[in-house]
């Protein structure tokens, strides 16, 4: 596997542990990670940081140029929200982990120029199916339902 890939993996198993939904990013710049993040509304109560924004918000501050030259990995489709972000810091290409328990804005993604790549990786399937069989009410809260 990916090394990054299996970085945001180990970032979604660490928000799981946490109690959160196990979600989780890496931002790479030039072959090496400047941000790691995982899902945390639960356990920051925040309204936004999903495992995207929190890797985003890992890597702090960056110049146009970096965004510009970044690979973000995800283990599940990036919602509305984190597309937002990622087209906002015209961040070129995204790799998701799998994309069968949610889809989320590939489309507009791709149509923004982005290019997705989808793993469909066995791990992060199993990861959402049982955390969302356990906590429906956790992810619907998530996904805004």
């Amino acid at each position: 596997m990916d090394e990054f890939m299996q970085a945001a993996i180990e970032e979604a198993e660490k928000g799981h542990d946490a109690g959160g939904v196990p979600i989780g990013s890496v931002l790479v710049h030039e072959g090496k990670i400047i941000g790691r993040g995982h899902n945390q509304r639960q356990q920051k109560g925040s309204a936004i940081l999903h495992g995207e924004m929190s890797a985003l918000e890992d890597a702090g501050r960056q110049p146009a140029h970096v965004y510009r030259n970044c690979v973000i990995y995800t283990t599940l489709s990036p919602c509305p929200m984190c597309s937002g972000a990622i087209r906002l810091y015209q961040i070129p290409r995204v790799v998701i982990g799998e994309n069968q328990t949610f889809l989320g804005d590939e489309r507009l993604l791709k149509s923004s120029g982005i290019e997705i790549e989808v793993l469909q990786d066995p791990h992060c399937i199993q990861l959402m199916e049982e955390f969302i069989a356990a906590h429906p009410e956790m992810w619907n809260e998530d996904i805004g339902e």
